[in-house]
């Protein structure tokens, strides 16, 4: 079960990935910047009386009016959540590479030594 996941790890392109980290956080933060900003929709109050509409019967323009107006507020407030998520998933995206980065370097340095112990066993049984 474990053997799909390696290979999905495998074909994915790290090194673009690690590159565009930097660029995917600064778009989140300019998409979070620009749509944060936004106030929302302003509440519209009740319209005056229309004299030919009864009180029983408003207006059907007035009626869509109310539901559009609904539906762009409960838009503007999705499209809020949902640039929040965004700048957060590329916050955690970029912390999850410079994670990488460093966990890549760590390795190098291991290699390093077990190279360097391997080459001062192998010498100390030669003697």
């Amino acid at each position: 079960m474990a053997l799909p996941w390696l290979a999905v790890l495998k074909i994915v392109p790290w090194t673009d990935v690690i590159n565009n980290a930097p660029k995917v956080a600064d778009g989140a933060k300019k998409l979070w910047n620009a749509i944060g900003k936004q106030p929302p929709a302003p509440k519209r109050a009740a319209p005056a009386e229309n004299p030919a509409a009864t009180p029983e019967a408003p207006s059907i323009t007035t009626l869509r009016l109310t539901a559009l107006e609904t539906a762009t507020a409960e838009l503007h407030e999705q499209m809020l959540a949902s640039s929040e998520l965004i700048k957060a998933l590329a916050e955690q995206n970029t912390q999850l590479i410079k994670h990488i980065e460093t966990n890549r370097v760590r390795m190098r340095w291991m290699w390093l030594a077990i190279i360097i112990v391997g080459v001062l066993a192998v010498s100390a049984l030669a003697r």
